[in-house]
């Protein structure tokens, strides 16, 4: 039985404040957004399982988690110190309605009506068209050229939720929606972009060209469009339709009362957003740990050859293999470093600490995840870890935990082991370099790519298709 490393910050008083990092927080801020991984190793290394840091707006003081006991506390459904106010970084591009950003007994109602367009036996169906959408991208790819993955895939993982979310395939509007939700992602690539969501007090708009007019604009582009397509669905409902907004239509709470047009483009874009780029970038990482390591490939290989063309999408998304690999590549590098923020309501004690109302405690999913008292070698690809135990949901989190814990979780990991499943029994692939996202730089064993709030491998993961298999 594994036992937890003591929190190094037990030994201290009570009333003790956790430490702090002390350089200033504008340029803690800039560490975390250019850095991640060396920010976090090495305030970890210095303070140990919680420590105050300054990356969000919202709170003087922002502790980060990474102990299992704590964070079974802070998920803890019993606990009432601690409420999830929602990400507000995110309001301006998501909206007030949006479940990431709702409290309470609203953030409730709306994931009660949400939750129905992900349950088990609904996603199933989707699994045709998750299969069908990454053949029909793959085989547009010429053998023997280079490509970047985390594009090809991006094309992919899009194709799909704009096929699951709105029914949309082909034709004028699918092309449309995918122009400007591709923009809008590619955008937060941009360092004067990120520089706005990560500062909002450089949120100025200065006409199209300025980096928040620009953002701003490109919102309200994606906002007619989605608002035309809800109304168009209200007067022209199609019962036959499966897609997750005619869903929504559908949906009432236990008043009886349904979605209002803007709640439904709140919910419409998060669903949108989330799916496409963390499903995205779970994918390409876990290509590119697969291909670094011809061992698992080959074991990996071994698994899909044993299922036939009328296998169910299902019994490969339970692949035992399969589920190690992608929870080992989402464990060692997962699409966001922190968790949902939770705020101190009343005083709390919090591993020997005595928090006061208003402060913001946050897990830390990356340096959870590798602790080595739970995952020995943390920095090695070994998807066995998750064949020979099973980890409690304080020391696996890639989606989360307690009431804020991802609704879309189910679907995410049958798109990520679909998508991987159809590419590796189809095509031969190669890294283009296998040293392509590894990293020189001191704390940071590989390079990353900021995209908004998640993380991809950098460069766009350059890839060999060497034909089919």
């Amino acid at each position: 039985m594994i036992r937890w490393a003591k929190p190094k910050c037990a030994i201290f008083k009570m009333m003790k404040l956790p430490d702090t990092p002390k350089a200033p927080h504008w340029l803690q801020k800039i560490q975390y957004f250019t850095d991640p991984i060396g920010y976090l190793e090495s305030n970890r290394e210095r303070y140990g399982d919680i420590f105050y840091t300054p990356t969000s707006d919202n709170y003087k003081r922002l502790l980060l988690v990474s102990h299992p006991e704590g964070l079974k506390q802070l998920s803890s459904e019993e606990s009432k110190a601690f409420d999830a106010p929602g990400q507000e970084t995110l309001r301006f591009l998501l909206g007030d309605n949006s479940v990431i950003l709702l409290e309470g007994d609203a953030h409730q109602r709306e994931r009660k009506l949400l939750m129905p367009c992900f349950q088990q036996k609904r996603i199933g169906a989707y699994g045709q068209i998750i299969c069908a959408v990454t053949e029909q991208v793959f085989s547009q790819l010429t053998p023997g050229t280079t490509f970047s993955a985390c594009s090809v895939v991006g094309d992919i993982t899009l194709d799909i939720n704009l096929n699951l979310v709105f029914g949309l395939n082909e034709g004028k509007s699918f092309h449309k929606l995918k122009q400007l939700m591709s923009e809008l992602m590619n955008s937060f690539t941009s360092p004067l972009i990120s520089s706005v969501i990560l500062f909002p007090s450089l949120r100025k708009d200065l006409g199209a060209w300025s980096p928040w007019g620009y953002l701003r604009r490109l919102i309200q582009q994606i906002n007619e469009f989605l608002y035309t397509e809800i109304r168009n669905l209200r007067v022209q409902y199609n019962p036959e339709r499966t897609d997750i907004l005619n869903l929504l239509l559908l949906a009432k709470d236990g008043e009886g009362q349904g979605m209002s047009d803007r709640q439904l483009r709140d919910e419409l874009l998060t669903l949108t957003l989330a799916g496409y780029d963390s499903t995205r970038n779970a994918v390409c990482w876990a290509l590119y740990w697969i291909h670094l390591h011809p061992e698992v490939r080959e074991k990996l290989l071994q698994e899909l050859d044993t299922l036939d063309e009328f296998s169910e999408p299902m019994t490969i998304f339970k692949l035992p293999y399969l589920t190690a690999v992608c929870n080992e590549s989402l464990r060692i590098c997962p699409v966001a470093f922190i968790n949902v923020t939770r705020e101190v309501k009343e005083p709390v004690e919090l591993m020997g600490y005595q928090l006061e109302p208003g402060t913001g405690v946050c897990a830390s999913i990356y340096l959870t995840h590798h602790r080595e008292d739970l995952y020995p070698d943390s920095r090695k690809f070994k998807p066995e870890r998750f064949l020979e135990r099973q980890y409690t949901p304080y020391e696996f989190i890639p989606f989360g935990g307690g009431s804020r814990r991802c609704l879309g979780e189910n679907l995410a990991l049958l798109e990520m082991k679909l998508i991987l499943a159809t590419i590796l029994s189809n095509y031969q692939l190669a890294l283009a370099n296998n040293q392509s996202v590894k990293s020189q730089r001191r704390n940071q064993w590989v390079k990353l790519e900021r995209r908004g709030l998640s993380t991809s491998p950098s460069d766009g993961l350059e890839m060999v298709l060497r034909g089919k298999r």
